[in-house]
C-alpha cells in the first residue's frame, strides 16, 4: 500500500513542500549564508556549499546541497558520494562545522533541493551513493525507500534513527521506519513530522 501512488496525494505533498521551502528560503536562507560564509573565510576557507551526489527517488542520482562543515578538499570521490563517512571526533570538521552539524543548520540548503523537486521536506534521508550500494545488498527491502523522494527530515529521523552508521541492525530499523512512512503517508503525518 503506497498512498503517494495517487496523483492527488502527490500534489498535496508537493504544495506543502513548495510552501515550506519558500518559508525556509525567505526567513532563513536570505541571511544565514552570509554569517556562515564570514566564519568560513576566517576559519576554514573554501566554497560556501558542499554539493554531493545522493540517491533519490527511483534510484536516480541528484546533487544535494549543504553548507560546508569540513575543511575544503578537492577530493572528487567525496563529491560523487563515494567518500568515507564522518565520525564523532573527525579531524576534518572544524569547531564551527560541529556547531552547524549539531544544530542541523548545515542541512538548510536542502530546501533549495525541495523547491526544485529533487527532494521533499519529509521522506527517507538520502544516502551517499557508495553507502546506498552497500545497504541495498545487506538490508532487506532497502530499495523500497526509493519509492518516494528523499526528505530533509523523516519518520526515521525524528524517531532517533539519523546520522551515519555502519551498524546494519540500525540501518534495518531505519529502513523499517522509512517503509512504515511510505505505507502510512498522509498530509497530516508530514505536518506532524515537520513540527
Amino acid at each position: 500500500h503506497e498512498p503517494l501512488l495517487y496523483l492527488g496525494n502527490r500534489s498535496l505533498k508537493r504544495i506543502l513542500d513548495i510552501f515550506i521551502a519558500l518559508l525556509s528560503i525567505f526567513f532563513v536562507l536570505i541571511w544565514l549564508p552570509f554569517i556562515i560564509k564570514i566564519v568560513q573565510v576566517l576559519f576554514y576557507p573554501g566554497p560556501l556549499f558542499f554539493i554531493q551526489d545522493r540517491v533519490g527517488r527511483d534510484g536516480k542520482i541528484f546533487k544535494l546541497f549543504k553548507f560546508r562543515t569540513m575543511y575544503h578538499s578537492d577530493d572528487i570521490s567525496a563529491k560523487k558520494g563515494e567518500s568515507q563517512k564522518t565520525s564523532i571526533e573527525d579531524m576534518r570538521i572544524p569547531w564551527f562545522g560541529r556547531i552547524l552539524r549539531s544544530s542541523n543548520l548545515d542541512e538548510y540548503p536542502q530546501f533549495i533541493n525541495v523547491l526544485f523537486g529533487s527532494m521533499s521536506t519529509v521522506g527517507p534521508r538520502p544516502h551517499m551513493v557508495g553507502e546506498d550500494k552497500v545497504l541495498e545488498k545487506y538490508v532487506s527491502r532497502y530499495r523500497m525507500r526509493r519509492f518516494v523522494k528523499p526528505g530533509v527530515t523523516g519518520w526515521a529521523a525524528i524517531n532517533g534513527f539519523r546520522g551515519g552508521t555502519d551498524d546494519l541492525d540500525l540501518m534495518t530499523k531505519r529502513t523499517e521506519y522509512d517503509i512504515w512512512y511510505l505505507e502510512n503517508w498522509s498530509i497530516w503525518l508530514d505536518i506532524k513530522i515537520i513540527f
